[in-house]
């Protein structure tokens, strides 16, 4: 972003955070707010060089070796070792997003203007109060953006980043301060609409301004949650799963809504799917946060969804496997030599009955 940015180009799709290698973006068929508009970063890679166990070194692309490229887009790092890599960038005026932040009284008014804004705007993507319940299940902050067409393509002029110091004791987040702040932030803005223009790093990496940001979760730290279900059951789905959450009583102040689009992915084991996905992060409590994932599991499955693998540290071998049904057609260009927990833990065989 350094070297491009400033020449007036940016990436065809970002996740999250910054702090992401172009392999790994690659492994993990990682998608960013404009997934309705230009699908998953493995869409615009063009070739790559994959050097397997044996010293083999492959040139993979669309037209050669083009199974074992489709495997490795999202492959999890298990087709061998990305040596280079060749992708498309996109033009741009400046480091500058013309946002629009929309507040949402409901679940329904997310969907409502999700629906609008896909059609109009490139980025978008949806704050959720995870603790509000009854009426105001689901209320949120959208936020909406596009690429402002006219400015200067130089250097940011963004402050130093803050740093936190030291681990936050364990009793700092929890159900009651972590209410306090979802609805602190959701009043925060009373009117209905604010339009501004911002620089792409908060737009887009809202949590890399803050140096060692995971350290308020405390030693335990936390544990990520990230599902997708079919438009057809999304509403539904999406609503029953934020309905658990409330009840728990398990506190996320990072919660984030949107809808996928119809862009299909190369890769074979790719999470994005047209649906609607919710991520979450929550302080890892032990037994009863791994209880509720469970719990989310099964609606997951039942909508015919699928929970994330790139954020997953737990989810069960008959889940996965119904996840993603064709795992064992990607099995067969796993490198010989290469392995995971991850792997290892979701395809060995079970005893669950689906």
């Amino acid at each position: 972003l350094e070297v491009i940015v400033p020449r007036g180009w940016f990436l065809p799709v970002t996740p999250g955070t910054k702090y992401v290698s172009v392999a790994g973006a690659i492994a993990n068929d990682v998608h960013g707010k404009n997934h309705h508009r230009a699908g998953t970063f493995g869409c615009h890679v063009t070739q790559f060089e994959l050097l397997r166990s044996n010293g083999e070194q492959l040139l993979c692309s669309p037209t050669q070796n083009v199974e074992l490229f489709r495997a490795t887009i999202g492959g999890l790092g298990l087709t061998g070792l990305i040596l280079w890599a060749e992708f498309t960038l996109k033009p741009i005026a400046g480091p500058l997003i013309e946002m629009e932040r929309i507040r949402l009284p409901s679940l329904d008014a997310f969907f409502e203007v999700s629906g609008r804004s896909d059609q109009r705007y490139e980025y978008t993507v949806a704050w959720i109060d995870c603790l509000a319940c009854g009426e105001s299940l689901g209320r949120g902050i959208f936020m909406r953006g596009n690429h402002k067409e006219s400015g200067e393509t130089g250097r940011s002029g963004l402050p130093m980043t803050p740093t936190i110091p030291f681990d936050f004791p364990t009793f700092v987040l929890n159900h009651t301060t972590v209410k306090v702040f979802n609805t602190l932030y959701y009043r925060a803005q009373w009117q209905e609409r604010i339009k501004s223009q911002v620089h792409y790093e908060p737009f887009f990496y809202p949590l890399d301004i803050v140096n060692n940001w995971n350290r308020i979760y405390g030693k335990r730290g936390f544990m990520q949650y990230q599902c997708v279900v079919p438009h057809d059951e999304g509403h539904a789905a999406i609503r029953e799963i934020m309905r658990r959450i409330a009840r728990s009583g398990s506190a996320s102040f990072l919660a984030v809504l949107k809808e996928f689009g119809e862009v299909p992915s190369p890769g074979i084991l790719s999470f994005p799917r047209p649906g609607v996905t919710l991520a979450l992060d929550f302080p890892h409590h032990g037994a009863p946060t791994l209880a509720l994932f469970d719990e989310l599991d099964e609606l997951v499955r039942e909508a015919g969804g699928a929970v994330y693998p790139a954020k997953d540290a737990r989810m069960s071998a008959a889940n996965f496997q119904a996840y993603f049904p064709q795992w064992q057609d990607f099995a067969r260009y796993v490198d010989p030599h290469f392995s995971s927990s991850f792997w290892r833990r979701v395809t060995v065989p079970q005893k669950d009955n689906f």
